[in-house]
């Protein structure tokens, strides 16, 4: 693009001289007033100087990645506060609705306080393959100018932020299938010892340096493994061992305000867009396919779940609806960064069928008490989207090295496999001991006369009114 300019020629006449924007001539140089001049020759001098210390001192951050990351932090934050509170508070009954809302708050403040005490370090930090070390505890190294090895282009505040919001959702997802009956008090120790016990040692196995499971290849694009079977597995044995709330099965234990529910699951639809899209780390074309992914896959598993559902009990309902979505981002979480559009669609479309199935029959054969469906839709669908990652991945999005069975590598779905038996078997023996502590130091269940009562008023001192 060039821009025109007026020169004054000595006779007095003006001609018009064409100069590429963004350029000084040297007649217009040479003009300037001595002063002026005078800076202009020490800019020269100094700005090679100035630009080698500025790369001496400090990392090389990208202005366009940095924002993308903050960006993401805030609508992943969004998907626990308000998005889970209310979309578990709209599922419960009246009574229990702010006691939902209220493990959710304080949860996420505890977790919050552990992740930067230890729990980035034990992830991020170099260690065993099966837990990091402590160099990073109380942040320690962490400055404005420091990065992670893992994100390189952001500062590494931005970093221990975005991994946060994974960290503080993550166990009070598994609150969930323990709703109406487990005590306050019980469910924050739970949340606290199963971020260090299950969260921490999983997803360093998976993402941190040295990681068992990352480096056998396991693919977990943004935590389909840490995050969702983890919580489901936990979530299902929690349920077993709390055991079935009174009165189920005579009387009424239906959602109390589905539009809750419908509010929370859009900020959970929409906040999994920066979930899936901030695990690239970068704003790139990476992130745009993970959040294609994602919106595909949750509007594949909406439709065969609501077809699915019209087909076995007559009627298509909102709940229905919104579990087959929230079903297919479980489902594309660990592939939305390896897979093709194709392949999202149809692991959506497998994944709302088969988390519909898990949320009918199993717990009604086995007569176990999952309230809110965690095991079915995050236990379910994250083993679906784990298994599937290693049939879809393919070399066209993540490489030579991301390849899946479609693409030739039976060794993928081998390696998927072995992660999720790894990460359940785990999960079962953490979950196990946490819940033995929880009991000894304060119990897990509230009394009988708490339970009829409801947990807002017994225990918060506060209840919703018409």
């Amino acid at each position: 693009m060039m821009r025109n300019e007026f020169v004054t020629r000595p006779d007095g006449a003006d001609r018009q001289a064409t100069i590429p924007k963004g350029r000084l001539g040297f007649m217009t140089i040479v003009r300037l007033p001595p002063p002026l001049l005078s800076l202009f020759a020490l800019f020269l001098c100094l700005a090679p100087v100035t630009a080698a210390s500025a790369a001496d001192t400090g990392p090389s951050l990208s202005g366009g990645d940095t924002a993308w990351i903050l960006v993401s932090s805030v609508f992943t934050s969004l998907m626990l506060l308000p998005g889970l509170a209310l979309f578990y508070g709209g599922m419960v009954r009246k009574k229990n609705v702010l006691a939902i809302a209220m493990q959710c708050a304080t949860g996420c403040a505890l977790v919050s306080l552990i992740w930067v005490v230890c729990g980035y370090s034990l992830v991020f930090s170099p260690g065993t393959p099966v837990l990091g070390g402590f160099g990073r505890a109380f942040l320690a190294g962490v400055s404005l100018n420091s990065v992670s090895p893992g994100a390189p282009t952001i500062p590494e505040y931005l970093y221990v932020m975005f991994e946060l919001t994974f960290a503080t959702i993550t166990p009070l997802i598994v609150l969930g299938a323990t709703a109406d009956r487990m005590k306050f008090t019980a469910a924050m120790l739970f949340a606290v010892l199963w971020v260090l016990l299950i969260y921490c040692p999983v997803a360093h196995m998976v993402w941190g340096p040295g990681g068992l499971l990352g480096q056998s290849g396991e693919l977990d694009f943004a935590g389909g493994t840490v995050v969702h079977i983890t919580s489901g597995t936990s979530a299902l044995l929690a349920c077993l061992v709390l055991g079935r709330r009174m009165g189920l099965g005579s009387e009424n234990m239906a959602p109390h305000n589905i539009l809750l529910t419908m509010i929370g699951g859009s900020l959970l639809w929409m906040g999994w867009f920066c979930f899936n899209g901030g695990s690239a780390l970068s704003a790139g074309p990476t992130a745009a396919l993970a959040i294609l992914n994602s919106q595909i896959a949750a509007s594949a598993a909406l439709v065969s779940w609501t077809l699915a559902e019209w087909k076995l009990h007559g009627k298509p309902s909102l709940l229905g609806a919104l579990s087959g979505a929230i079903a297919g981002l479980v489902v594309i979480t660990p592939a939305c960064g390896f897979v093709t559009v194709s392949g999202a669609l149809v692991m959506g479309l497998i994944g709302g069928v088969i988390c519909l199935w898990a949320v009918n029959w199993p717990k009604h054969h086995f007569k176990y008490d999952d309230a809110l469906d965690v095991w079915a839709i995050h236990g379910i669908g994250g083993i679906v989207g784990a298994f599937l990652t290693g049939i879809f991945a393919t070399r066209l999005v993540g490489g030579p090295e991301h390849s899946g069975l479609l693409d030739g590598n039976w060794h993928q779905l081998l390696v998927q496999s072995k992660a999720i038996g790894v990460i359940v078997l785990w999960t079962i023996v953490a979950t196990a001991l946490i819940l033995v502590i929880v009991q000894r130091v304060c119990g897990l269940r509230v009394s009988p006369d708490v339970e009829r009562e409801g947990l807002d008023i017994a225990l918060h001192g506060e209840m919703l009114h018409d």
